[in-house]
């Protein structure tokens, strides 16, 4: 049997095959080569077309299924992974209605906040496990209260994952983790939040039906099962977030386990078997992927939106012509806190771990007479790892200590300087392993349909390439630089 892992990002979309009984991947691809595009028709808006995700998808699956030139048969299982938080509106023609408002699109904080006042701090926090703040019922709350024609045509609401599924099923469903990360769930109740849709003024009958996280969420559509080329039995059998496949993907299900990725946005994510909340919202906790009535898994998620797209943007505007590589060597002439140069990395949006503040990125400390590129490339890659340390200080204030840190051998974590001051900064042993979100969603499907009898037996194969270690002799002068960037941040505050 083979399995096939999508995994739906606001950079990229990607699609790998796994061969189910080997867990070895087969093939693998992604489009659009180039970012694609965030739409930002105001400060702090991002949008992008759900379209443009899906024909970038199509191309990726086919290029896959060419590549491996498999019985399109055994191709039985789909799973998917997708950027969070975002508001997916359509209409009775299963079409959208409006461009998605995507995961760092920060024009609904007002909004949550106000919801947040509403219903009450303690009320929200210890039901909802979150403020309202800037999530996907915010968003639709937005969209209800400034584009009323285009919210009367809204016949359902989704995450991107979800309008994924249903243009290859055909169903419109979604999962308690889906409604979780939209600030949908009540924790307390166990059911959709009453207390968040009357705030709103939103119609229950506007969110889809739950499905479970691995269960048969639909048939693949015939005619999507003949354009790419796999059984016209597949099965829709996993979704999730892509923070919460993460840790998926690097096998982090058990309590205390830590999981990270630095993408586009950077991320830490914590498994707790207790409900555990930040009182300020800083930090936020979810439902993860094995999380049941009977068994309690929340997934204690720091999200800060500028850290890998910080990277992207001297790629384009500073290393213009240099490889990600060459770029990781040029800084890494630079010294450790790029002699004095410190840079915040939070230009996409409002972050939620300094109190959904946008102060956006920032250079400070340049002097043009002594200071290169290499240093600014030095100190960004410097500042993300420190926006990570910042908000794991946070995550410690409700008992989430991270000693050893998973994390997949891709994006930012590619680069030695980013994972050897991260470890220095924080003190903990990093491993780095050969996985991503299509490899975990392809894995997290052959759960879902019932190929693999548990979760340890989907992820038996999983391998560790690497263990990065706190470097001792580094560490006093990555400490200094990291209290020079704090003093930054606290001026922007």
């Amino acid at each position: 049997m083979y399995l096939l892992g999508l995994d739906i990002g606001s950079s990229s979309v990607k699609a790998s095959l796994l061969d189910a009984k080997l867990s070895k991947c087969v093939a693998t691809d992604f489009f659009p080569k180039q970012e694609m595009d965030i739409t930002a028709h105001e400060i702090g808006w991002a949008e992008q077309d759900p379209q443009m995700w899906w024909v970038n998808l199509q191309k990726a699956i086919k290029h896959v299924m060419a590549e491996a030139d498999v019985d399109k048969e055994q191709v039985k299982a789909i799973g998917i992974s997708y950027q969070m938080h975002g508001l997916v509106c359509i209409d009775k023609n299963l079409e959208p209605v409006r461009s998605s408002i995507i995961w760092c699109d920060s024009r609904a904080v007002a909004i949550g906040d106000k919801a947040f006042q509403e219903i009450g701090k303690d009320k929200c926090l210890s039901h909802l496990l979150n403020s309202p703040g800037n999530f996907t019922a915010s968003k639709l709350a937005w969209v209800k209260e400034n584009e009323p024609e285009t919210y009367s045509k809204i016949d359902k609401i989704m995450l991107p994952g979800d309008y994924i599924a249903m243009k290859l099923t055909g169903e419109v469903c979604t999962t308690i983790s889906g409604l979780s990360e939209g600030i949908f769930w009540d924790f307390k109740n166990q059911c959709i939040s009453e207390d968040i849709l009357n705030a709103y003024g939103i119609s229950k009958e506007l969110l889809p039906n739950i499905a479970d996280t691995f269960s048969n969420q639909g048939v693949v559509l015939p005619e999507i099962a003949e354009e790419f080329g796999i059984s016209k039995d597949a099965l829709v059998s996993y979704r999730a977030g892509d923070q919460p496949n993460n840790a998926l993907s690097l096998n982090v299900l058990k309590p205390g386990e830590i999981a990270t990725t630095a993408g586009t946005s950077g991320v830490v994510y914590g498994v707790s078997d207790e409900v555990k909340f930040d009182p300020y919202s800083r930090v936020n906790s979810f439902a993860h992927v094995n999380h049941d009535n009977e068994n309690t898994r929340l997934g204690i998620l720091l999200c800060i939106n500028g850290t890998g797209i910080m990277n992207s943007w001297l790629h384009k505007h500073v290393a213009k012509g240099m490889s990600y590589p060459e770029m990781n060597d040029l800084a890494n002439t630079a010294p450790i806190g790029a002699d004095g140069v410190s840079i915040l990395p939070f230009g996409n949006g409002a972050e939620r771990v300094i109190n959904n503040k946008e102060v956006g990125a920032k250079i400070a400390n340049l002097n043009l007479n002594r200071h290169t590129d290499a240093h600014l490339l030095r100190a960004a890659q410097e500042g993300i790892a420190f926006s990570f340390y910042y908000g794991m200080e946070v995550m410690k204030e409700i008992g989430v200590k991270p000693d050893v840190i998973r994390a997949g051998h891709a994006n930012m974590f590619l680069s030695p300087l980013f994972r050897e001051t991260l470890a220095n900064v924080s003190g903990a042993v990093i491993e780095l392993y050969d996985t991503d979100g299509s490899l975990g969603a392809a894995r997290g499907a052959g759960y879902g349909v019932g190929h693999y009898s548990s979760l340890e037996e989907a992820f038996a194969g999983l391998e560790k390439i690497d263990t990065v270690r706190p470097d001792e002799s580094a560490k006093e002068d990555t400490l200094k630089a990291y209290a020079r960037w704090t003093e930054e941040l606290e001026k922007n505050l």
